[in-house]
């Protein structure tokens, strides 16, 4: 949305609106613009829901493993999470076969994993970028 067509929904001038939005910027309270890429298209349509459970679990070993998933593209986010498990990853594919082979020689790699449990998208019913206000 540019400029103008926000301060025409909240009925300001875009001066005003222009200066509110580089504030909030400044502030941190909007962190970033992107472009959403349709995952289908690029070929990486089959998402993964993968929760992880390290064999054991402190401050250096969960430092190495967020170290570790920076780097794999496949991972689009990740979570330390609480309950049974340590971290939920969401995961990009191809298809299964290609998270087969992610499994085997990309997360299996990672030495501190103790297991994985993966839950696979039949379908999104909703995607929300960023907060609601």
């Amino acid at each position: 949305m540019t400029v103008k067509e926000l301060a025409a929904k909240v009925r300001l001038s875009s001066t005003p609106v222009f200066e509110r939005l580089k504030r909030l910027e400044e502030g941190g309270y909007i962190k970033k613009y992107m472009a959403v890429l349709d995952a289908g298209k690029l070929d990486r349509g089959f998402v993964v829901f993968c929760n992880v459970k390290l064999r054991r679990m402190n401050r250096d070993i969960a430092g190495e493993f967020a170290r570790i998933v920076q780097d794999i593209s496949e991972v689009t986010e990740c979570y330390n999470i609480s309950g049974g498990f340590d971290y939920l990853l969401k995961i990009h594919a191809p298809d299964m076969k290609y998270y087969q082979e992610f499994i085997l020689n990309v997360l299996g790699t990672v030495e501190s994993l103790g297991s994985i449990e993966s839950m696979f998208v039949m379908d999104e019913v909703k995607h929300v970028y960023g907060i609601h206000i």
